[in-house]
């Protein structure tokens, strides 16, 4: 057993021995068939189209009152939402969400009512009504207990489950390890413990890495979720690691740093009794993050539509100014890191592919003729880069991709660059209408761009849009 010696305000935990784990301080790494096939569901994902079911149920009985049951369903979901009521949850039980389930419920249909009452005067109409409202109700309560035995039946036979990496090799972080080992119904495969470099690795630990290793090793074991279970880990070390590009793929949970010092109400999940919070859900998942990849594909599916004399045009004064290759093709990097093919009309003349990647094009550069500046100060050069947009490599509105050289070596000299990978590169950004293109500092880009990444909603990149539109008729390009 092992006793560790905590604060007096802090609970103790005794943390048993993991069984079946080598007494190694590597821990090999087994992949698991089940968490390959299952990476891209979460347990949460069927809750809300049985709730929408659930609440329209009464349509398959009567139309009579259809626009008050669309409304019921709207409102009760959005309570739902709302209410946390759909987000991804470690520890799951129907009695657990009753209260919260029964007061919205009661919430929305005494809206719902008071509208009926308000608009019909007829008491058969009401009581009809209200009859579905209840009917839909209680057919909810039924499809959320039949989805949690699903869920939880799932995760037990190990048909859905998501690997792990632990943040901390202390007690907690070891309890934390045993249990997810002990018990699947967590949905969680634990793969391994990582700790601060500066700590003396145990021999009797799991342990795969430390914080410097973090990165590389969520890539190597496709870990789906970090668990933060280290109250000493300084809070800025733990921030710079979590914000790099592999790791910030991550759901991310924590163990919260003051419990056992006071009440823990607060704190409604729960692994084996050791509370556990999930760090917001990300800006950069979810269903606004596929708003924005549809409303991609349809703005560069229409745009290449529209501008296709524009394109005609533009390729014909490239090949008279400069014969042929009128396309530009450049290997640029992309989300997590990943390299791909840039599109762009070619505005300047040949170069060798080493000085085409390592040199830093700056205004009035000689070898651009007058053709490809009127290209550059209008952005036509760009066009092209809408195929990449369809084909997802990159976004409309993003951080604008940059060369391999140059990623790496502004890595280097800017802490903060990298993190600028944690979102699809996109044809205009934040930096570039602020006035960042061309020869600006990059840690004024890098700043701006991991701002639009912290930010991000749908109206950010409708005003990103609007002020790149503004900025091409200014001529406002390179």
């Amino acid at each position: 057993m092992i006793t560790p010696v905590r604060s007096a305000k802090e609970q103790p935990v005794t943390a048993a021995p993991l069984a079946g784990l080598d007494t190694t301080t590597v821990l090999p790494y087994a992949s698991s068939r089940a968490s390959k096939r299952t990476r891209w569901l979460r347990a949460s994902m069927m809750t809300a189209p049985i709730d929408v079911l659930a609440l329209l149920a009464p349509l398959l009985v009567t139309q009579n009152y259809w626009r008050g049951t669309l409304v019921n369903a709207g409102l009760t979901v959005a309570l739902f939402a709302a209410g946390g009521l759909y987000r991804p949850r470690r520890h799951i039980s129907i009695l657990d969400e009753l209260p919260s389930l029964g007061g919205r419920l009661l919430a929305s249909g005494a809206v719902v009512a008071i509208i009926a009452a308000e608009r019909h005067d007829s008491v058969p109409y009401v009581s009809g009504f209200m009859q579905g409202v209840a009917l839909s109700a209680g057919l909810v309560i039924v499809g959320r207990a039949l989805n949690t035995r699903v869920i939880l039946l799932a995760r037990k036979r190990r048909w859905v489950e998501h690997n792990a990496i632990i943040i901390g090799s202390g007690p907690v972080g070891i309890e934390l390890a045993r249990l997810l080992r002990r018990y699947p119904q967590y949905g969680l495969r634990f793969v391994g413990l990582v700790d601060a470099p500066s700590r003396e690795p145990v021999a009797s630990l799991p342990l795969i890495g430390t914080l410097d290793d973090l990165e590389a090793l969520t890539r190597l074991v496709e870990c789906d979720v970090l668990v933060i279970a280290d109250p000493d880990c300084p809070e800025s070390v733990l921030m710079e690691t979590l914000l790099r590009p592999a790791n910030s793929r991550c759901d991310l949970w924590a163990v919260p740093r003051l419990w056992g010092s006071r009440s823990q109400g607060g704190y409604p999940d729960h692994v084996g009794a050791i509370p556990i919070v999930k760090i917001g859900d990300t800006t950069l998942s979810g269903p606004r993050w596929r708003i924005k990849r549809a409303s991609d594909i349809l703005f560069a599916a229409v745009a290449l539509i529209v501008l296709s004399p524009v394109l005609l045009l533009c390729a014909i004064a490239t090949f008279l100014d400069g014969g042929r290759g009128i396309f530009f093709y450049q290997e640029r990097i992309g989300r997590y890191g990943k390299p791909f093919k840039v599109i762009k009309f070619r505005s300047m003349r040949p170069v060798d592919e080493h000085e085409s990647q390592t040199n830093w094009s700056i205004a009035n550069d000689r070898r651009v003729g007058p053709i490809g500046r009127f290209m550059r100060r209008t952005s036509l050069d760009e066009l092209p880069q809408l195929w990449n947009i369809l084909r997802g490599e990159m976004s409309v509105v993003g951080p604008r991709p940059e060369r391999p050289y140059f990623v790496e070596k502004f890595s280097v000299e800017y802490p903060h660059y990298a993190m600028r990978h944690r979102v699809p590169v996109g044809l205009t950004g934040l930096a570039q209408v602020s006035g960042l293109r061309g020869d600006t500092p990059i840690s004024d880009r890098a700043r701006f761009d991991n701002y639009y990444v912290e930010n991000w909603s749908i109206w950010l990149d409708i005003k990103i849009v609007l002020r790149t539109v503004a900025e091409v008729f200014r001529g406002g390009g390179r």
